[in-house]
């Protein structure tokens, strides 16, 4: 059972309501996403807020994080309350297809988005949807994304392997270009599990990264996986 909190460095996490937990890979987006020059962040899916909590700490830009799940959505409210960065942080009870901000769009696009399509659903509805893309399908996070994005942001997302080599494919008929790959591997021997992809609507040469988590003995982390986090890790 997870806890019912998750403290590091500037910030805690409750997560007794939300449908969605703090894990790896919003850890690993958070403090990999590109924030150089950013104004306003749009976050897809904040569950407990972590990454928009992340992210303000990270840079001074203002942040909208959507939500649906209700739950979710009143404990990201209440982590963000309690950050220091509230101030810059909003949150909003909202599905991407059904977001239409009344300001400017969004230098920046990040999610860790639902993604298994064809595994075995957990029997909570929440959970369920947490994972799963029929609360959010590719083609209706694109079409969100090309909506509200400029015409000179990025697109920064985590997705497992297999999920994001189709994913780039199908940005491409969007006009939008994947340009950046971080390929995340548990063990330096293990195979490639998640990708970091970042997307914009000019296309460049694809830069490729590596990042192994653990050296070989679970909780012995690479340099790189430290230095990447340690800003966040209590343990760090």
């Amino acid at each position: 059972m997870a806890n019912n909190y998750f403290s590091f460095k500037q910030f805690i996490i409750y997560q007794d309501k939300s449908a969605f937990k703090v894990g790896t890979d919003g850890i690993l987006l958070g403090a990999v996403t590109d924030i150089a020059g950013l104004k306003r962040i749009l976050e897809i899916g904040t569950g407990t807020g972590l990454i928009a909590i992340m992210l303000a700490q990270r840079c001074e830009a203002e942040i909208v994080a959507i939500e649906p799940d209700y739950e979710s959505y009143i404990q990201a409210c209440d982590n963000v309350r309690l950050c220091k960065w509230n101030s810059r942080i909003k949150v909003e009870h909202t599905d991407l297809q059904n977001y239409y901000p009344d300001e400017e769009k969004f230098d920046l696009i990040v999610t860790n988005p639902p993604y298994f399509t064809d595994s075995l659903k957990n029997p909570d509805p929440r959970k369920s949807a947490a994972r799963h893309s029929d609360s959010l399908t590719s083609e209706e996070l694109l079409i969100g994304v090309s909506r509200l994005l400029y015409d000179d942001g990025h697109l920064q997302l985590i997705m497992p392997y297999v999920e994001g080599t189709v994913f780039i494919a199908e940005a491409q008929k969007y006009g939008l270009y994947c340009n950046n790959i971080l390929k995340i591997k548990p063990l330096p021997t293990a195979e490639i599990r998640r990708l970091i992809l970042s997307f914009s609507r000019e296309r460049f040469k694809v830069t490729e990264k590596f990042l192994a988590i653990e050296h070989g003995k679970r909780h012995e982390f690479t340099e790189e996986y430290i230095n990447l986090t340690k800003d966040f890790y209590l343990k760090f």
